[in-house]
């Protein structure tokens, strides 16, 4: 049988299929069934800044109208989300064999980033820091902005001897460059790429909405192509694929690709926790056929600079590709 032991953020995993941050991951129970169904690692549902931001200023629209007030209903909210997610963090290690990822949610340094030791206190196996910098301010170069991240990065780094992996979005301008950058601050792996609430507008009740969360196959050609590419130009630091892999072959892609390993979640949403046997089933039985014996085989084996013919990861192509229709 092959094996579908894989490496990464310093820790030995099962298999390369890990279940992302959200509601699948927010409770023991939760958590129990997908190390069941096979899941190699969890990363816990995020506590977010935002949110504990936006309850703070809803419980002071009802009180007093202060900066006393204020600050003191932010860190009572505040200390309830951490104590939650650490009685989290403390449970699952309990009731699971399987690495526990905690993960935050934050667009600003501040002082509360400070949870990232006190998950690593109470079990927690690695972090992953969610991060977007919503680019909104004019006097604001991209290179500001990315300073910011920098900033975020290197101090949670710095609180922390549990391996830090950093999700990232894609909007970037030089993605390797920013990969690389994060390297140099200490971070293990990054995490190809964070999904949004987006913004929709219904024009018959005229109000705002937000668009389907939930990600479908075809994203999957983003991340690929990134997973290919970073892979091949920033060595030693791992990567962990996110969005679009909702099957056997999806997961396959991405380690030929050169990722180390792959998150789902749209997935198990739709067709539930027992599609995590049936991809790795998937990928066992592809592997068998075609004769590897191991993950680490095959990855990377269709990467950037492995292929023949890199230019097919490169936006170029779109051009010659409808040069083919008259």
């Amino acid at each position: 049988m092959a094996s579908l032991e894989t490496k990464y953020l310093g820790l030995t995993l099962k298999n390369p299929l890990i279940v992302s941050s959200s509601g699948l991951t927010s409770s023991v129970e939760k958590i129990k069934e997908a190390e069941k169904c096979g899941a190699a690692a969890i990363v816990l549902k995020s506590i977010f800044e935002e949110q504990i931001t936006y309850e703070a200023e809803n419980f002071h629209k009802q009180g007093k109208d202060n900066a006393e007030a204020f600050d003191y209903l932010q860190s009572y909210v505040t200390a309830n989300n951490l104590q939650n997610q650490l009685n989290l963090i403390k449970e699952a290690k309990q009731a699971v064999s399987i690495p526990i990822i905690a993960s935050v949610n934050c667009f600003s340094d501040t002082k509360w980033i400070d949870f990232s030791k006190q998950f690593e206190d109470v079990g927690a196996d690695a972090l992953e820091i969610n991060l977007y910098i919503m680019p909104d301010d004019r006097r604001k170069s991209g290179s500001d902005i990315e300073k910011d991240y920098y900033k975020i990065i290197k101090k949670i780094v710095k609180k922390t001897n549990i391996p830090v992996a950093v999700k990232l979005s894609f909007h970037f301008t030089n993605m390797i460059n920013v990969v690389d950058n994060i390297k140099g601050l200490g971070a293990k792996g990054v995490v190809l790429f964070n999904r949004f609430y987006e913004p929709d507008i219904d024009i018959d009740k005229m109000e705002m909405t937000s668009t389907n969360i939930f990600s479908k196959e075809s994203d999957i050609r983003f991340p690929l192509r990134w997973a290919a590419i970073i892979s091949d130009e920033v060595r030693g630091i791992d990567i962990s694929s996110s969005t679009g892999v909702h099957s056997s072959k999806g997961l396959i892609k991405m380690l030929l690709a050169g990722a180390d390993t792959v998150q789902i979640c749209s997935v198990l949403y739709d067709k539930g926790m027992g599609e995590i046997k049936i991809i790795l089933e998937g990928l066992e039985a592809w592997m068998k056929q075609r004769g590897f014996d191991s993950v680490e085989s095959i990855r990377g084996l269709m990467s950037y600079k492995t292929i023949s013919d890199s230019a097919v990861y490169q936006r170029s192509q779109f051009m010659k590709y409808f040069s083919n229709f008259e």
